[in-house]
């Protein structure tokens, strides 16, 4: 535990950040299950609303530090081919 005053703000700072944190991840998994869901349908309407949907918010996960910036990009880019791949 903690013994200093300022350890302890540390430690209180680290708790509610990682209460964020985990909310932004959690919204950016539901985001990705839905595409997922709509890729797996065929449906390639679905897909692109859902990719339009799941892009900004990988991107802005990173922009807040819950992703890294390369790990953002790649997993859009990866999204990205699998709705190019349904067109295909």
């Amino acid at each position: 535990m903690a013994n200093t005053p300022s350890a302890k703000k540390a430690a209180r700072k680290i708790e509610a950040r990682t209460e964020v944190n985990k909310s932004r991840r959690s919204r950016v998994r539901t985001f990705l299950r839905k595409f997922e869901d709509a890729v797996a349908s065929g449906d390639q309407a679905a897909a692109a609303l859902a990719f339009k949907a799941v892009e900004p918010e990988v991107m802005r996960a990173a922009s807040k530090g819950v992703f890294h910036k390369n790990t953002a990009s790649r997993k859009v880019s990866r999204l990205s081919s699998r709705l190019k791949g349904m067109t295909a």
